[in-house]
């Protein structure tokens, strides 16, 4: 009975190791994206930007002083100007919001010509790259166009000591289907090795979750 047992404690093990192995295997089955270079060879413009909570706003009426303003965007999404109060503007492009302003005071002034500049920019999160876990200083960062991984990372200040960069992951919400993905990435490859491979483009909206190492 003794030999029985101990000629079965070689089978458990291996049956164990490949169960881990299978685990290991399922976590790493996220597709991976394409590489980026360090530098765009064409800089194009991105997506128009949306005025997000917290944004500061430069209203501009011309020839109308006492009608212009500097405002913040106000966590419900809403600024209050000279003679217009409660304007809903997150959502809306700067043109957007200009359009409305120049319908709301056309009750007050004839054929106002409205500017709507955006001075610090916050954005929705639809607009934001989120990078938490594992890194010096989590934070949500305004996109800018042709962002790459490597650029979010400077922006934070890079890994923590403990941090387990090459099992970081990459979720981005396809706003055609209504899906979220996750992707693979190799931060610690970018970051120490300097492999350009690993650098990627970023979207709007991405957010990048990096964990701590176990060990």
């Amino acid at each position: 009975m003794r030999l029985s047992m101990l000629s079965r404690t070689p089978l458990i093990a291996s049956l164990a190791a490949s169960a881990l192995t299978g685990c290991v295997d399922g976590n790493n089955a996220r597709p991976e994206l394409p590489p980026a270079s360090y530098v765009a060879s064409k800089e194009q413009a991105g997506e128009e930007y949306v005025i997000g909570p917290l944004d500061q706003l430069n209203i501009f009426v011309w020839r109308n002083p006492e009608l212009s303003a500097k405002v913040q965007v106000r966590p419900d999404g809403r600024i209050t100007t000279p003679l217009i109060n409660d304007m809903p503007a997150v959502g809306k492009t700067p043109a957007m919001l200009a359009d409305d302003m120049k319908a709301a005071l056309g009750q007050y002034v004839k054929d106002p010509i409205v500017s709507v500049i955006v001075e610090n920019f916050s954005g929705t999160y639809s607009q934001q790259i989120r990078v938490v876990g594992a890194t010096e200083k989590p934070a949500s960062i305004p996109y800018r166009a042709n962002m790459t991984l490597l650029d979010a990372m400077i922006a934070v200040g890079g890994l923590s000591q403990y941090a387990a960069g090459n099992k970081a992951r990459l979720v981005r919400y396809n706003r055609a289907t209504g899906k979220q993905t996750e992707y693979q990435l190799q931060i610690s490859r970018l970051l120490k090795r300097g492999d350009s491979s690993a650098n990627v483009r970023l979207e709007p909206g991405d957010v990048i979750i990096i964990p701590e190492s176990m060990f």
